[in-house]
């Protein structure tokens, strides 16, 4: 049985931020479908595609999110590059659509998530080095 080095403080704390995004990405899913369900006429073919899309990268973003939490070393990578393209996600919240106080908030979720991901006790965990 091999003896995997115990996942940082740092890495379990990013891994709860991972599945809070994981968890926002299944509620937007519900409602879409909740729309629509109560929309009557269009495309509803569309909005099930839609959710069932955030459904199915919200079962994604929890994966990495419970591997982070049990210790797995190769769910930093997946969860460090969804933080990036969150950023973008942010940017554009933030300037183009004019929300700046979700832009703002979601931009700092990302950027504390990645400083998390990337102490120094965590990038050692990450290659295997074990820190007494």
């Amino acid at each position: 049985m091999v003896d995997e080095p115990v996942a940082p403080v740092s890495v379990r704390i990013a891994g709860v931020l991972v599945g809070l995004q994981g968890l926002a990405g299944f509620g937007y899913a519900v409602a879409v479908l909740v729309g629509a369900f109560t929309h009557t006429k269009g495309a509803v073919g569309n909005l099930y595609a839609e959710a069932g899309f955030f459904a199915v990268m919200g079962a994604a973003v929890v994966a990495v999110a419970v591997g982070l939490l049990r210790g797995q070393p190769w769910t930093r990578t997946p969860a460090a590059v969804l933080q990036l393209i969150f950023l973008g996600i942010a940017w554009y919240v933030f300037g183009p659509s004019g929300q700046v106080v979700v832009g703002v908030v979601t931009a700092v979720f990302c950027v504390a998530t990645l400083v998390l991901l990337f102490t120094a006790r965590a990038r050692a965990w990450a290659v295997g080095i074990r820190q007494e």
